[in-house]
């Protein structure tokens, strides 16, 4: 019943800008095709020994539609044997791809199965596939009211104390984590150059949205990024979202809008691939893997309040493998605002310095439906680079979910 992790590659990230971006005119099935090569070639196994390829993808339309996965497995010259599906989780959707695969082969169905995401937030944003928060369903907007995540955020801020000074310290130390750990060369391990597919030439080496020279005085200049937002009326009664979320939620008294675009997740383009075996795998291939999945969990909570779930998700994920808070060596905590990690933080009595090391989505970005894949290959270099042996990576996720993994070295 294990399932191993052999190897994990990702693109670098690039700024998502329509037509600007560093990766803007990749179609996201040739940046999906070249990280599955990229796989396969630093592991020394062949196309053909992969049994499925799942893949998580956000805003599956117009490019990034008709199952991306399948499409990017003919694209990277796979045989035609190999299968592929995309699945949407929203921000948890690489790391349930991953764990997808870690289901089949600890199984024993499959022995070789590669998990992961991409997702051309250039090419295709978030909303191109016209669903909004819940489908445009009226019955279910009225039985169970849904917020934009910003908005949810901010509840959170208010509910758990949190202030505007607190969230933008959080973001000036993603910057400088993830400065830090750039300049020193952590992240070469896992990601490859992307190339043009027609000349051959390098579009990106590294990651390019953080901002080293970030301060705290540019943090606290930035406007709020959704109080008009909060102020719009949507309700039957003309009611604002901001008072949606503050029927259900009294207590908060008011929603002090303190999300920008410095303290919340960037907007890129990216994609990551794990490479997953049984034991029966990796004998039959002579493979050696880096880490094996000890426990996966999701949890469901409260739409409003969709962002606490990573602490719930993550008790799971411990009780499952029967750990404590104390045992998980690293945490990697999605950053899509900074009051996730710190109510996760607060709720789990996590050590902070154990606490998304190489910095986070805030100063990295967030390609949604790759994110989660991504973050394990972070954990997992960071164990290796530090001498350490387990870590725990946690998604929120839009709607009322979180995901959660925990992996340990072999």
């Amino acid at each position: 019943m294990n399932a191993y992790i052999v190897d994990v590659v990702r693109s670098p990230r690039g700024r998502a800008k329509k037509d600007q971006g560093a990766l803007a005119h990749l179609h996201p099935q040739e940046l999906l095709a070249q990280t599955l090569n990229a796989l396969v070639q630093r592991v020394g196994v062949t196309a053909e020994a992969i049994e499925d390829v799942i893949i998580g993808c956000v805003s599956q339309a117009q490019d990034q539609g008709a199952n991306i996965a399948r499409n990017a497995v003919l694209a990277a010259g796979w045989p035609q044997t190999v299968t592929g599906v995309s699945l949407n989780r929203f921000c948890g959707s690489g790391l349930q791809a991953l764990n997808f695969a870690a289901m089949g082969v600890a199984s024993g169905f499959q022995d070789i199965v590669v998990g992961g995401g991409v997702e051309s937030m250039s090419r295709v944003p978030l909303g191109t596939d016209g669903g909004g928060l819940d489908g445009n369903n009226l019955r279910l907007r009225q039985q169970t009211p849904q917020i934009p995540q910003g908005i949810s955020a901010d509840l959170i801020a208010a509910l758990y104390g949190f202030t505007r000074e607190d969230v933008d310290r959080f973001a000036l130390h993603s910057q400088r984590k993830a400065a830090q750990a750039q300049q020193a060369g952590y992240f070469s391990r896992s990601y490859f150059p992307v190339v043009d597919p027609v000349t051959d030439q390098i579009l990106l080496d590294r990651d390019d949205y953080n901002r080293p020279d970030t301060t705290l005085e540019g943090l606290a200049a930035l406007a709020p990024a959704f109080a008009k937002l909060g102020a719009m009326a949507v309700g039957p009664q003309g009611e604002t979202l901001d008072q949606i979320a503050l029927h259900t939620y009294p207590q908060a008294g008011d929603i002090p809008h303190i999300h920008t675009a410095g303290n919340s997740s960037g907007i890129v383009d990216g994609a990551a691939a794990v490479l997953l075996a049984s034991p029966r795998g990796l004998e039959a291939q002579g493979l050696k893997p880096r880490a094996r999945i000890r426990a996966i969990a999701t949890y469901g909570s409260e739409p409003l309040i969709m962002l606490t779930g990573p602490a719930e998700a993550a008790r799971k994920a411990l009780a499952q493998a029967q750990m404590t808070v104390a045992d998980i060596d690293l945490w990697e905590i999605n950053e899509a605002f900074a009051v996730v990690p710190l109510q996760t933080i607060q709720a789990l009595a996590i050590d902070p310095e154990r606490v998304n090391v190489y910095g986070g989505s805030i100063a990295l970005g967030h390609p949604l439906g790759a994110t989660g894949a991504i973050l394990v290959g972070t954990a997992l270099d960071a164990l290796e680079q530090r001498g350490l042996q387990t870590a725990l990576i946690t998604l929120c996720i839009g709607g009322g979910q979180a995901i959660a993994t925990i992996i340990e070295r072999v």
